[in-house]
């Protein structure tokens, strides 16, 4: 058993009781090949709520930091992100972007779910903002089809600098795929 299933049949159950989660549209999410999933970024459970959602793995960048901690609670961290799915990238400095890309890039070659928030970064206020090129420089070098999707409720159950999650209802909603080609 992978890590990521292992994950998910022991953490999966208590989530699902704790955040409820409503899902529609999940039938737009091919049931193989590369795809991209897009959406908003609301708070730190965001990335925990869409893996458990998808009966796909979906691979996503990450903040290195959150896997870099050397305390028991840093490696627990390391631990359960790169095993449901986080890739590590350093943000700092100029390079930061480029990795991001080319890592997309690898998994959506190897005919893997690659989730992104077109944004970079957490929306403050759950206002979308203006989305970073990345996201379209993906779908053109790997031809991808884009499944967008919308988080709603995450930032009620952790509103920002909140520590532990609080129980609710969370909605995931994705949208029909979109295919684009030069």
């Amino acid at each position: 058993m992978s890590r990521f299933a292992l994950i998910k049949a022991v953490l999966g159950p208590i989530m699902r009781l704790m955040f409820r989660p409503q899902v529609e549209g999940a039938e737009h999410i091919p049931g193989d090949g590369p795809v991209i999933l897009a959406g908003n970024h609301l708070t730190f459970i965001d990335s925990m709520i869409l893996p458990l959602v998808c009966d796909r793995q979906v691979f996503f960048i990450g903040k290195d930091e959150y896997v870099t901690g050397k305390t028991f609670k840093g490696r627990l961290m390391a631990w359960f992100f790169t095993g449901v799915g986080m890739i590590p990238v350093d943000r700092d400095g100029g390079r930061g972007g480029v990795a991001a890309l080319m890592t997309g890039r690898r998994v959506l070659e190897e005919g893997k779910v690659f989730g992104i928030y077109p944004e970079g970064t957490r929306s403050p206020d759950g206002r979308l903002y203006r989305g970073r090129t990345g996201i379209a420089r993906l779908t053109l070098m790997t031809g991808a089809p884009v499944v967008p999707f919308a988080m709603i409720g995450t930032d009620k159950l952790q509103p920002g600098g909140a520590g532990m999650p609080r129980p609710g209802r969370v909605t995931v909603r994705f949208g029909e795929a979109m295919e684009f080609s030069r």
